[in-house]
């Protein structure tokens, strides 16, 4: 569903005899989540009637630039334009009135390893192969075998660079960036917490420049401001040629920190500095691409690995680190690490101009699955014939505001497929989980309306047994295909 940044005149009327109630709520939370301003409104008049064409943009000045900013546990209502309350982000509010922002934006996974593995694959963790978090002394990682996004726009010409957070292995350097599709590199291996006191180790967390380590960390209070300079600089000197720039933030995972100059500043708190000072640094990157005239020839998306960190572990609670410095999962139920919605939907917004119609809101499901085929297809690469893909080109959607491709979206807890989403209703069998893990009782079946209910408050299952039994099959089949394991 991709419209002007209205919200709907009227709630859906919930069939089936559905409790009045429950309409009325995510009615409620769906407007919340998706209304504008009234000055969006009357913008979104002068508008309607633009056309937009990526054709006649690549034709102009070449293949399209591709800017992906990736931050870390960053939670669905963190930022203005998805309903904070506290927390200003001019930059990306901007950047979504000038572009497209979904509201059913689901990261490939709910935690660090494998939400990347999916968005560079455009495969689900657990059938490439990684469907766990690496760490400081993990060997190996994501398997050689895969094909990553830059490897495939490097055969197309574009000078490619990943700056901040890697995550899919180092060691051997096989493993780096630099010999997955990178030309550059400039940022950590994994999690800025992957030291003490947080985890058992006695590895340092080292800053690499390409292959190597070029210093211990132990101030990562400019690490966003550090990131930036290093995207400027790639960014000016890849003007003459496509380029596709990777920026994996650090932050807001834990410990969070800002430089001391932005510090007091939000009414967020530290965590609303460190927020602020990454749309900060959208907004230089932003500014750097229409300085260089590089606008209407490059795509930005803005997105999160997962939902906030709540349910801290014992490990998380040392000096330094409160239960507060976490972010919002917004009107969502769950977080980081859990299956519901909290943790797998995040803010994503997509900024192109003279492709992507300004202020617009989209409710279909996309993933960071979707990003692979469609920036590979926008560039003018093929897609690579000999393995499964489980994203969609979003190009249709994009450029004509057609519906997404996407008709299900499959729910993974490392190697467990706890859930599905197919059209409104999502089932999740599931057993509770509890700061140290599962828990000993048995999985609970749930079934849920995410359009009548997006915060997953009322369990469906006895009412709509035929839905469920459908999605449950569905399950079944795909964890077979992909040999994935499903509660028991």
């Amino acid at each position: 569903m991709l419209a002007p940044a209205t919200a709907r005149s009227a709630c859906p009327k919930a069939p089936g005899g559905l409790p009045d109630a429950i309409a009325a709520v995510g009615c409620t939370i769906m407007a919340a989540m998706s209304a504008p301003s009234r000055r969006q409104f009357l913008q979104n008049v002068a508008v309607l009637g633009a056309p937009a064409s990526a054709a006649s943009s690549q034709a102009a000045g070449g293949p399209p630039n591709f800017v992906i900013l990736f931050a870390d546990d960053l939670g669905y209502g963190d930022l203005g334009c998805y309903g904070s309350p506290t927390i200003r982000t001019p930059n990306l509010d901007r950047m979504a009135e000038e572009g497209l922002r979904f509201t059913s934006f689901y990261a490939a996974a709910s935690v660090c390893t494998p939400s990347r593995v999916g968005l560079l694959t455009g495969r689900y963790a657990v059938r490439a192969g990684q469907p766990n978090n690496t760490g400081p002394d993990t060997v190996g990682g994501l398997p050689l075998g895969e094909i990553l996004l830059p490897q495939v726009l490097k055969a197309r010409g574009y000078r490619t660079m990943i700056i901040g957070k890697w995550h899919l292995g180092f060691q051997p350097k096989e493993y780096l960036p630099t010999s997955r599709g990178f030309d550059a590199w400039f940022g950590l291996p994994y999690s800025n917490d992957m030291i003490p006191p947080w985890v058992k180790t006695t590895r340092p967390l080292r800053l690499y420049r390409d292959s190597e380590p070029v210093g211990e960390l132990s101030d990562q209070s400019d690490l966003t401001p550090r990131y930036t300079e290093e995207a400027l600089r790639f960014i000016r000197s890849s003007r003459e040629q496509p380029f596709f720039l990777y920026l994996a933030y650090s932050m807001p995972h834990l410990p969070i920190s800002v430089p001391e100059a932005r510090r007091g500043r939000s009414r967020g708190g530290l965590y609303g500095d460190v927020i602020e000072t990454l749309d900060w640094s959208v907004g230089e990157i932003l500014r750097a691409l229409k300085e260089l005239g590089l606008d209407d020839r490059t795509m930005v998306l803005f997105t999160s690995d997962n939902g906030p960190w709540h349910n801290l572990p014992p490990r998380m609670l040392a000096k330094g680190v409160e239960r507060w410095h976490t972010g919002s999962k917004g009107p969502l139920r769950g977080a980081k690490g859990t299956t519901y919605e909290g943790g797998f939907r995040v803010p994503g917004i997509i900024r192109w101009p003279g492709v992507v119609r300004p202020r617009q809101v989209c409710m279909d499901m996309v993933s960071t699955l979707d990003l692979f085929p469609t920036v590979v297809r926008a560039a003018g690469a093929s897609m690579p014939k000999d393995r499964v893909y489980d994203g969609a080109d979003l190009m249709p959607l994009l450029r004509d505001g057609k519906p997404s491709p996407r008709s299900r979206f499959y729910y993974f807890l490392g190697e467990t497929l706890e859930a599905v989403r197919e059209g409104p209703w999502k089932y999740r069998f599931a057993r509770a989980r509890s700061e140290s893990g599962p828990v000993k009782e048995p999985p609970v079946a749930e079934l849920f309306n995410l359009e009548w209910d997006p915060a997953e408050l009322y369990n469906l299952y006895d009412r709509y047994r035929s839905e469920a039994e459908r999605l449950a099959a569905a399950m079944k089949r795909f964890a077979e295909e992909v040999k994935a394991k499903l509660a028991t």
